[in-house]
């Protein structure tokens, strides 16, 4: 009969009023009078394009680390298949 009670509280989570992003963003300051999104940090179009550049070139390196970790794997699984003896 436990399936019950946790039915029960799923419905009553269910009902509870849940707070949308904006909501929050509204009430602790991040939203303007206008009714904008603002933010006090700026970037400039280069900044951004450097970040950009930046982020793009460790997630080259990381997929490298990674696809070479799988291969290095993969080969020492095959070895280990192809060669020992059961």
């Amino acid at each position: 009969m436990s399936f019950i009670s946790g039915m029960v509280t799923s419905l009553k989570n269910n009902k509870r009023v849940r707070k949308n992003a904006l909501g929050i963003l509204k009430e602790n300051g991040g939203y303007s009078q206008k009714t904008e999104l603002y933010f006090k940090k700026k970037a400039t179009k280069s900044q951004l394009r450097e970040i950009r550049e930046t982020l793009k070139e460790e997630n080259r390196k990381s997929f490298r680390k990674k696809i070479i970790i799988i291969a290095i794997v993969f080969v020492v699984a095959i070895y280990l298949i192809g060669f020992a003896k059961f």
